[in-house]
């Protein structure tokens, strides 16, 4: 029956589509590509059907590789899009430019961990790595930000 075999991506969907969508517009700045490669992640989930052991962890994976190919297409923008469907203050929005400005990778673990909740282990399922190699990129990522604020506060 059609409807069992979508069963596990509609639960997936149901669990994590706000959180990916917020982490989404963190690392991208972008609500478009936040929407964007979300639905573009867990419609080829679907067609990708049983070859998908984790669908979440597929789903986080896809949906920033998806939203970093867009990125590189040069769709980083700095600020609020006038046509934001989420409110954020000022410092949330210097937040996101920040991020802009580490490597993606570092953006990628920064994201994952503050905006998604996922541990160091959980991320590197996600990402296709190791929980070591998340933990280094998650403390230089801090690092970098750190300085990056601080000089804005200059």
């Amino acid at each position: 029956m059609e409807d069992d075999r979508l069963a596990p991506f509609a639960e997936a969907f149901e669990r994590t589509h706000e959180r990916l969508w917020r982490a989404l517009l963190a690392y991208s700045g972008r609500a478009d590509i936040a929407s964007d490669a979300a639905a573009e992640a867990y419609a080829q989930a679907v067609r990708r059907g049983d070859a998908i052991d984790d669908v979440d962890a597929w789903v986080w994976r896809a949906a920033f590789k998806i939203a970093a190919g867009e990125l590189a297409r040069g769709g980083a923008a700095s600020g609020p899009p006038p046509e934001l469907p989420v409110e954020a203050s000022e410092p949330a929005w210097e937040l996101i430019e920040a991020l802009a400005q580490v490597t993606p990778r570092q953006r990628e673990v920064l994201v994952l961990r503050h905006v998604g909740g996922f541990t160091a282990p959980e991320i590197a399922r996600r990402l296709d790595t190791s929980a070591g190699s998340v933990r280094v990129s998650l403390l230089r990522a801090r690092r970098t930000l750190r300085n990056l604020l601080e000089a804005d506060d200059d």
